[in-house]
């Protein structure tokens, strides 16, 4: 099974699937579950390959219904004469698959797929549902792809019990983290408006950069909001500072800082603002904000009384496989699980080691492939047969 794994890895990886761009990748797992007997909705949506794949679909909406979510999309390689290899031509070696995705998540998707086909093989007759939703645009801008599926599934009333989201979780070993939430993402564009002038004349000017470093300062020291048990602190990074003039003897009319904010359930994106704001005016008098909210926090609920506990069908299934008990640790930036949660499933994140994801030389050891897949399949049979 091992090398069927790497062989459709490989497969995928060879597509250049630069977000939003699928190249082909979904083609290739369509025709894989089209023989399995999937049945296929197509969603594309502008440049966005999206498609929902449900198995068993005489059970729809009557026994629970798994969903195994991911990404073909990838991000770009960067500088192609710094990787080992060609990054979207796949290379093993010392049992180390190299290539741009095979982490972040063509392997996952591989894992995923074969667990769906062992299972669906060995108990063809059972009770439920299993469904894979596909997306090109989760490394973009995430407006055309699994947000699009959600609205669709919401439309027609379709139920989603258990979501398994193929992200790379873990730390050295398979399984050893996995997620059940992740926090908000909050945008801030912020304009400091001066007065531009000559810099040999610079008191009949006001400098917008000199004036903004003790505002900047205070953002840097300031405590967000704490961490609690499920989410870490929110955290906030200045990811750039800009003005639009390039000679050296110019002082600048208005400079451009870029600010992100990741928060947590202990506060929302209005207080950020309101205190963002309120710190601002301390030290500026003529500013301006624009914003953008790309993710609201989530948390898929950790008991449920009526329900089987995916947390728990995970745990199992990972202390079966690898004979440990993997930490809930909801650290990261965003996911598609934001956009999941709103059908009320259960989600846990499960994925491949994190340490090379979006790196030169993206990397995965194919001995973790198959343990992937092995825990893929525990949870299908954790879920349906017990």
């Amino acid at each position: 099974m091992l090398h069927k794994i790497i062989h459709l890895t490989k497969k995928l990886v060879q597509c250049p699937s630069i977000s939003p761009f699928d190249a082909k990748c979904q083609d290739i797992i369509i025709k894989i579950l089209q023989k399995l007997r999937f049945d296929i909705n197509i969603m594309n949506v502008n440049n966005t390959k999206n498609f929902w794949a449900i198995h068993n679909i005489k059970y729809k909406n009557i026994y629970d219904t798994l969903v195994f979510a991911g990404h073909t999309d990838v991000v770009p390689p960067g500088n192609i004469k710094q990787w080992k290899f060609n990054p979207f031509k796949p290379v093993i070696k010392d049992k180390i698959l190299y290539g741009r995705g095979v982490c972040d998540m063509k392997g996952s998707l591989a894992a995923m797929i074969f667990a769906a086909k062992k299972f669906i093989s060995y108990y063809p007759h059972y009770y439920g549902c299993i469904a894979f939703m596909i997306t090109s645009d989760e490394e973009g801008s995430a407006k055309d792809g699994t947000i699009k599926i959600i609205q669709n599934l919401l439309e027609k009333k379709e139920k989603v019990d258990f979501c398994i989201i193929g992200e790379p979780t873990s730390n050295k070993i398979i399984g050893d983290n996995i997620k059940n939430g992740r926090r908000g993402s909050l945008n801030v564009k912020l304009k400091i408006i001066g007065i531009q002038g000559h810099v040999a004349y610079h008191n009949l000017a006001k400098n917008p950069i000199h004036i903004v470093i003790p505002l900047l300062n205070e953002l840097i020291l300031k405590k967000w909001s704490k961490e609690n048990t499920l989410l870490p602190a929110t955290s906030m990074q200045i990811t750039r500072i800009s003005s639009n003039i390039k000679n050296n003897n110019i002082i600048p009319g208005d400079i451009n800082i870029y600010i992100n904010f990741r928060f947590n359930n202990e506060i929302n994106y209005q207080n950020i603002l309101q205190e963002l704001k309120n710190i601002i005016k301390k030290y500026i008098l003529n500013f301006n904000i624009k914003w953008d909210l790309s993710a609201k926090p989530y948390l898929s609920n950790k008991y449920y009384k009526k329900k089987k506990n995916l947390i728990q069908i995970v745990k199992k299934s990972i202390y079966s496989i690898n004979n440990i008990n993997p930490s809930l640790i909801n650290d990261g930036g965003t996911s598609d699980g934001r956009f999941i949660i709103k059908t009320g499933a259960q989600i846990i994140e499960l994925g491949l080691n994190n340490s090379t994801i979006h790196k030169i030389n993206e990397h995965v050891y194919i001995n973790d492939l198959y343990n992937l897949y092995k825990i893929y399949y525990e949870i299908l049979k954790n879920t349906f047969l017990v």
